[in-house]
């Protein structure tokens, strides 16, 4: 396993690299981490070129018409992604195969896959670094994750820039084709499928908003689940997300400067989703949060009508278990305001004026909704 194979990862690692040294500041513990995670993906690379060239049939798998959740952060994205991945026949990224979606050469038939407790330390580590993380978005070993972490294996992903402040490489990021990338995306999903099967895909990433056009070249036949939620609140919850994971990395933490680059991010992402679905107006389906939070199955039921799928008994008393297991809070209640963020309720609407304008959205004042 010495050959990658595709050198164009060579690039942006580059541009990553060269990011994390003059603006990231890390402390020392951060750098052991990144340090780390670059290693870890391109020992994947390798070991992904070397199983497809051992096993060339793995391309043949058929990534055939998958689910794709693209909501902006904090619109129930996770809850939907987990209710939709309990039905039998679906096949979600789990956490430990985001992590290394290729198998260890060392692994012996019949043990315990080794990645699996590698993602189980993982969780007990970011549990202990950061508590109070899992009360706004949890990371389960086991349980479905966003693909936003195999698109990292591209080097060439939102990833870096939500756990460090790497200004010149998310710029150098926004001027990039984002197609290879989602081919790579691909091949990752080719080569679990072939590891563990599975019979419908539903994939799960904000990120996805943003190169809508890419995705749909690389799979013509999604279908695309858009999830909608007051901007204001998305805004205030997701500034403080990422607040709280920058510092698991860094002693130097600006809140309100790491609000306004994503909220840049986030808002630019959504105009460009907004043109994407001009020209591919029947491949969406829309969500509102507040429905999907009140009473969760009637949207389900919309979903399976526009991909085509039978809602059957056994998939619905398996996605009412899902939900009796994944209750809202379940990690504890997560705590904002959109004045921590420095933003105000103005700037915001006026930053998604298209979007509003485009969807009926109700202002969260108006459904007295709970924070998720």
């Amino acid at each position: 396993m010495q050959e990658f194979g595709d050198e164009s990862f060579r690039e942006p690692l580059r541009v990553l690299i060269d990011a994390v040294e003059a603006q990231a500041k890390l402390h020392p513990f951060g750098r052991w981490v990144m340090r780390g995670r670059l290693v870890g993906l391109l020992a994947t690379r390798l070991r992904v070129h070397d199983l497809f060239t051992r096993h060339p049939e793995i391309a043949n798998e058929k990534i055939e018409a998958p689910l794709v959740i693209a909501g902006l952060q904090r619109t129930g994205t996770t809850m939907l992604h987990r209710l939709l991945a309990a039905d039998p026949d679906t096949r979600a990224l789990l956490s430990w195969e985001a992590i290394s979606p290729a198998p260890d050469p060392k692994q012996k038939p019949g043990e315990r896959d080794a990645r699996i407790k590698q993602a189980e330390v993982a969780e007990k580590g970011l549990k202990y670094l950061s508590p109070d993380f899992f009360a706004i978005h949890p990371v389960e070993a086991q349980a479905p994750e966003e693909d936003v972490l195999l698109m990292e294996f591209a080097l060439m992903s939102q990833v870096p820039e939500a756990m460090m402040r790497i200004p010149s490489y998310s710029a150098w990021l926004k001027e990039q084709d984002a197609t290879p990338v989602y081919q790579y995306l691909k091949k990752l999903l080719q080569l679990l499928q072939w590891q563990q099967g599975g019979k419908r895909w539903v994939l799960k990433t904000p990120a996805h908003l943003e190169h809508l056009d890419s995705l749909l070249k690389v799979f013509p036949d999604a279908k695309i689940i858009q999830t909608h939620r007051d901007p204001t609140r998305t805004t205030a919850s997701f500034a403080s997300m990422m607040t709280h994971g920058y510092g698991i990395f860094s002693d130097h933490v600006n809140s309100e400067e790491i609000a306004a680059h994503w909220h840049a991010n986030n808002a630019r992402m959504m105009r460009r989703a907004l043109n994407v679905r001009e020209q591919h107006p029947g491949a969406f389906i829309d969500v509102s949060y507040y429905d999907l939070i009140n009473n969760p199955m009637p949207q389900v039921e919309r979903i399976y009508d526009f991909a085509g799928l039978e809602l059957t008994p056994e998939i619905r008393a398996a996605m009412d278990a899902s939900r009796k297991q994944n209750k809202q809070n379940k990690h504890g209640k997560h705590r904002y305001q959109l004045a921590d963020s420095g933003l105000n309720e103005t700037q915001v609407r006026a930053d998604y004026a298209d979007y509003l304008a485009k969807f009926e959205i109700p202002t969260e004042q108006d459904k007295q909704s709970t924070n998720p």
